[in-house]
């Protein structure tokens, strides 16, 4: 999805993109982008704070942004006192956020995790959970959507999360099969199948995005 919004310190940040791997010699870095506006987001001077482990020599810093470029469509950005590979090799992984100016026009698909909780996740035109928890990791948003079988993860992404309707409260999603297999499997249909393959199955192995 897009730019993620949560209060931090009093504040509320954006979350607009990840460092994912050092390029060349002289400090740059490839970005995994999280925002549908990066010529607004990152402009040279534009500093954003970090989110790395409390082991990280970065953490509780900031990185001042001297220069997007783009190789190949790939975005590679080069920062103030990263000057060579070495220390850009130390920021990999880092996720980016920037403080909101709530007097800025709002970005597509982008909100704050207050609004989706409490969400009813509606699949195939029927709800089945409700919106428990936002968790915002390096890779992926996940997502943990509370239903009758119980707790359910979801990652946040277009492929699965069709569309989300803060007004009506929902949040429609497409998952693939397995993801919610309890409620998949209700169906008269899938009855018997599922009772003969619960005897041949020795593991339930899920992947995500």
């Amino acid at each position: 999805m897009s730019e993620a919004k949560i209060p931090r310190e009093g504040r509320t940040q954006l979350r607009v993109g990840r460092l994912t791997k050092a390029h060349g010699l002289k400090g740059a870095i490839k970005v995994e982008m999280y925002t549908d506006a990066p010529e607004r987001r990152f402009v040279p001077g534009a500093v954003f704070s970090l989110q790395v482990p409390t082991s990280s020599p970065w953490h509780g810093k900031t990185l001042e942004l001297v220069e997007l470029k783009w190789f190949n469509a790939q975005p590679v950005a080069f920062f103030k006192g990263v000057p060579d590979r070495s220390a850009a090799e130390k920021l990999v992984k880092a996720i980016l956020w920037i403080d909101h100016d709530p007097n800025e026009a709002p970005e597509e698909d982008a909100w704050f995790n207050h609004q989706l909780i409490g969400l009813k996740v509606i699949r195939d035109g029927k709800q089945v959970g409700t919106l428990a928890q936002v968790d915002h990791f390096p890779a992926q948003d996940l997502l943990t959507v509370t239903t009758e079988n119980g707790d359910v993860l979801v990652p946040f992404v277009k492929s699965i999360v069709a569309s989300v309707d803060i007004e009506a409260g929902e949040m429609v999603v497409t998952p693939p099969p397995g993801l919610f297999e309890e409620i998949a499997d209700e169906s008269p249909a899938a009855e018997a199948p599922a009772a003969d393959a619960v005897a041949d199955d020795a593991t339930d192995v899920t992947e995500s995005d």
